[in-house]
């Protein structure tokens, strides 16, 4: 499916979000990137990779940035995107099934993944994939859609996620079952408490989350 979208995902994800989605990404960013030492960083599912790139570019001259996911037709994108940019030396990708990671343990200062959390299938194995290969005192970084929790504005994303979306990425894409299951993703994943628990069930301790655009998207953190 995604393999499918990856030509319009970008494009899509800036007219669906309104462009807030970069600004969200932007303010991940202060939880991720330390300007003054290199790092080295996972953005897991990182799909066409606009937080990869932005994450290079916030990121010490010599850290590098690991792009792993499953879909070969959104990494060719990345690397497209990545060469425009001039970041090859900063940013790698491996197509790999991120609940399996084929990294040494303790091998990043930070592992990052950025609206893709929803999609896996066994999401509590693979947050204890990404703790493996963090290294201790590292940090997780997970950004992530939401349902606002004020019931007005509760009703008003359910109507637009359910009707309007579909359309629209169905138009864009020629895929409308992708822009079906996207939303439903989106309903079906856990609330706050709930999924800032599953993190400290999986090993990590200082969770938290942060709400962004009245709880459309959502920070979560935690360190191993």
């Amino acid at each position: 499916m995604f393999d499918s979208i990856a030509t319009d995902y970008d494009r899509l994800n800036h007219i669906l979000s309104l462009g807030t989605d970069r600004s969200w990404r932007k303010r991940a960013l202060k939880q991720i990137v330390t300007p003054s030492a290199p790092q080295k960083i996972l953005d897991a599912a990182c799909g066409t990779g606009d937080f990869s790139i932005a994450i290079a570019k916030a990121a010490h001259i010599h850290s590098r940035i690991t792009g792993a996911d499953l879909s070969q037709g959104m990494l060719d994108i990345m690397r497209e995107k990545t060469a425009r940019e001039g970041l090859q030396k900063q940013i790698s990708t491996i197509q790999c099934n991120c609940e399996n990671l084929p990294f040494e343990e303790a091998s990043f200062d930070r592992v990052t993944i950025a609206f893709g959390i929803r999609n896996f299938e066994h999401r509590e194995a693979a947050l204890k994939e990404f703790a493996r290969v963090l290294k201790s005192g590292g940090k997780l970084v997970i950004l992530e859609l939401s349902v606002p929790s004020k019931p007005w504005l509760r009703s008003l994303y359910n109507f637009y996620f359910s009707k309007i979306l579909p359309i629209i990425g169905g138009l864009v894409s020629g895929n409308k079952g992708a822009y079906r299951y996207l939303p439903a993703s989106v309903l079906n994943f856990p609330g706050p408490e709930e999924w800032c628990a599953t993190m400290q069930s999986c090993g990590y301790s200082n969770v938290t989350h942060k709400a962004f655009t009245f709880g459309i998207c959502r920070m979560y953190t935690g360190t191993k």
